[in-house]
C-alpha cells in the first residue's frame, strides 16, 4: 500500500514538472498531457517559431519636423541716444534789452518766422524821434540850397548879360574898367552858384545818412521781435521776463529743425560695412508702447579705437513721443529673403555649417548643411535640405546614419 502511495505522488510531481516546461516551452509539436510508454509526462519537443509568430520588435520613435520655406530677415540689434538731427540756436540778434513778451513754450511746434518773444523797444524808439527831426532838419537845408543855387543862377545869369553888352560896345563908349567890373560881377555870380550847389550836395547827403540811421533803427527794431528762423518743435525755452537779452548767454530757445530725430546708435566695427542708407529699421522707446518705424539715415565712417564701434543715425518716422536725450533702442533689417527653415535643435551647429538628421523611407540619413539668418527659434538652411524633407526635431548623439525610427510629427504646443 505504502508503495502505490509512492507511486502516486512521484507521478503527480513529474506530471506538474511537465505541465511547467510545457508552459515555458511554447509553441512544441507535443500536447500538454502526452505521456510516455511508462506513464511519465512525454518530454515536448518544440520548434523555432514561425515568422508570423515571431514577437514584432518596433523601431524606436522620433520627433520630424517638414522643412519649409519662409521669409527670413537678418537683424542687428542697436541701442543709443536720441538726438535733434540738426537743432537751431535762436539768440538774441540785439543784446542789452529786457525780454518783455514770450509767445512760445517747451514743445510747441512753431512756423518760419512765427512770432517768439519782444524784447523791449523804448530806447529805440526815442532814437527814431530824434532821427526824424535829423531827416526834418536835413530836408530844409536841401530846400534852402535848392532855392541859394535859383537865386545865385538868376544873378549870374544877368551878370553874364551885362558884361556881354560892355564888351560889344566900342572902347571909347564905355571904360575899361567898367567892363572889368562887371567881368568881375559875372565871376562873383558863378562862384556863388558853385556854392549854392555844394550846399545843396552837403543838404542830400545828410539825408541819405540820416536814411541811413533810420534804416539801422528799423533793423534794430525789428530784433527786438524774436521769430523762428526755421519750421520745427521748442525743445528748450530759455528766454525769461525782465532778464536782458545777450550774446554770450544762453539761447533763448532750442529748435529741433523740421521736427526731425535720429537715434545715435553703436555699431560694433564688425557690422558697419552690412548697413547701408535706407535700412529699415524698428526702434523702441521707452514708455511708448508701440513700435517706432525708422531709417538708417547716415553711418559714420569713423571707429572710435577705443569701443571699437561706429556711429549709425537712424531717423525716425514718428518723433510724437520721442524726447531729446532719451535712451532708445530697435533693430535693423540687414537682409530678407526666402529659405528653407528648421528649427534650431535639428541642427548640429559648426559656424556657418552644421549636421542635419534626415528621415528618408524610416532611415536616418545624415547630411551636411549650409546655414544662413537665424530668426527666433529657426535657422535658414541654405544647402543640404531641399522642402518638404523630415528632419528629426533634436538631433541627438543617440541616432546613427542608417538607423530605423519611426516619425512622429511634433505638436505645436498650445501657445504656438
Amino acid at each position: 500500500m505504502g508503495r502505490i502511495l509512492l507511486t502516486l505522488i512521484v507521478l503527480a510531481g513529474l506530471g506538474g514538472a511537465g505541465v511547467y516546461a510545457q508552459w515555458r516551452l511554447r509553441p512544441c509539436d507535443a500536447p500538454w498531457l502526452a505521456l510516455d510508454k511508462w506513464g511519465a509526462p512525454a518530454r515536448p519537443k518544440c520548434v523555432a517559431p514561425t515568422e508570423a509568430e515571431a514577437p514584432r520588435i518596433e523601431p524606436p520613435a522620433v520627433t520630424v519636423v517638414t522643412a519649409q520655406t519662409r521669409r527670413f530677415t537678418a537683424r542687428l540689434f542697436v541701442s543709443g541716444t536720441l538726438t535733434a538731427r540738426e537743432e537751431v540756436m535762436v539768440a538774441p540778434r540785439i543784446a542789452d534789452l529786457a525780454v518783455i513778451e514770450i509767445d512760445a513754450e517747451d514743445g510747441d511746434r512753431v512756423k518760419k518766422g512765427q512770432l517768439l518773444a519782444k524784447l523791449d523797444r523804448t530806447q529805440l524808439d526815442a532814437e527814431i524821434a530824434q532821427n526824424d527831426a535829423a531827416r526834418a532838419r536835413a530836408d530844409a537845408a536841401i530846400a534852402q540850397a535848392q532855392s541859394t543855387i535859383a537865386q545865385a543862377a538868376s544873378q549870374l545869369q544877368f551878370a553874364a548879360s551885362d558884361y556881354e553888352r560892355a564888351k560889344k560896345l566900342a572902347a571909347g563908349v564905355m571904360a575899361v574898367s567898367t567892363i572889368e567890373q562887371r567881368e568881375t560881377n559875372m565871376k562873383s555870380s558863378q562862384a556863388a552858384l558853385a556854392a549854392a550847389k555844394n550846399a545843396l550836395a552837403v543838404a542830400e547827403a545828410d539825408r541819405k545818412a540820416r536814411d541811413a540811421d533810420r534804416e539801422e533803427l528799423m533793423v534794430r527794431i525789428s530784433r527786438t521781435e524774436v521769430r523762428a528762423p526755421v519750421d520745427g518743435v521748442i525743445s528748450l525755452r530759455s528766454a525769461r521776463l525782465g532778464a536782458a537779452a545777450s550774446f554770450s548767454g544762453d539761447p533763448l530757445f532750442r529748435i529741433i529743425k523740421d521736427d526731425a530725430i535720429d537715434l545715435v546708435a553703436d555699431v560694433p566695427e564688425q557690422w558697419l560695412p552690412r548697413l547701408k542708407v535706407g535700412m529699415a529699421a524698428t526702434l523702441r522707446i521707452p514708455g511708448v508702447d508701440a513700435p517706432v518705424p525708422g531709417t538708417v539715415r547716415l553711418v559714420d565712417q569713423e571707429v572710435d579705437k577705443l569701443s571699437r564701434t561706429g556711429k549709425a543715425r537712424i531717423a525716425l518716422s514718428d518723433v510724437a513721443h520721442a524726447r531729446i536725450g532719451a535712451f532708445a533702442s530697435g533693430e535693423i533689417d540687414l537682409a530678407s529673403r526666402d529659405g528653407v527653415a528648421a528649427p534650431t535643435t535639428a541642427i548640429k551647429r559648426d559656424g556657418d555649417e552644421g549636421v542635419a538628421l534626415v528621415v528618408t523611407n524610416g532611415k536616418v540619413e545624415s547630411r551636411k548643411v549650409k546655414l544662413g539668418i537665424v530668426e527666433g527659434d529657426e535657422v535658414e538652411i541654405v544647402s543640404g535640405v531641399k522642402p518638404g524633407e523630415t528632419l528629426v526635431a533634436r538631433a541627438g548623439s543617440f541616432l546613427r546614419p542608417g538607423d530605423r525610427v519611426r516619425a512622429m510629427p511634433e505638436i505645436a504646443s498650445a501657445g504656438g
